[in-house]
C-alpha cells in the first residue's frame, strides 16, 4: 500500500471512512518518544506506527477516541 492512502481498521466494527491520508499532516505522541503518531482529517482521528508508516492507520471519531485516551490514562492498556 502507498504510505497513508486509506485507512484500513476500525476500532468499532462500523463502516470504515474513506480517508486519504496522503496528504495528512502526522504528529508524534504528546511525549515525543513514542513509536505513535496521529492525524486529525475530515473530523476523524488516525494513529499509526511511526515505524510502519505504509501500514493501516486506525481510524477513530472524536467520541471513540475520547473512551480510548480515557482508557489509556487509567492504565487499561498497560502491559507491565
Amino acid at each position: 500500500m502507498a504510505e497513508g492512502t486509506i485507512t484500513e481498521q476500525r476500532i468499532t466494527g462500523d463502516k470504515q471512512p474513506e480517508l486519504d491520508l496522503t496528504q495528512a499532516q502526522w504528529q508524534p505522541s504528546a511525549q515525543g518518544a513514542g513509536d505513535v503518531q496521529i492525524a486529525f482529517v475530515d473530523g476523524f482521528i488516525a494513529m499509526r506506527d511511526r515505524r510502519s508508516p505504509d501500514g493501516p492507520a486506525v481510524v477513530f471519531s472524536p467520541g471513540e477516541w475520547r473512551g480510548f485516551m480515557l482508557r489509556a490514562r487509567d492504565g487499561e492498556f498497560d502491559l507491565t
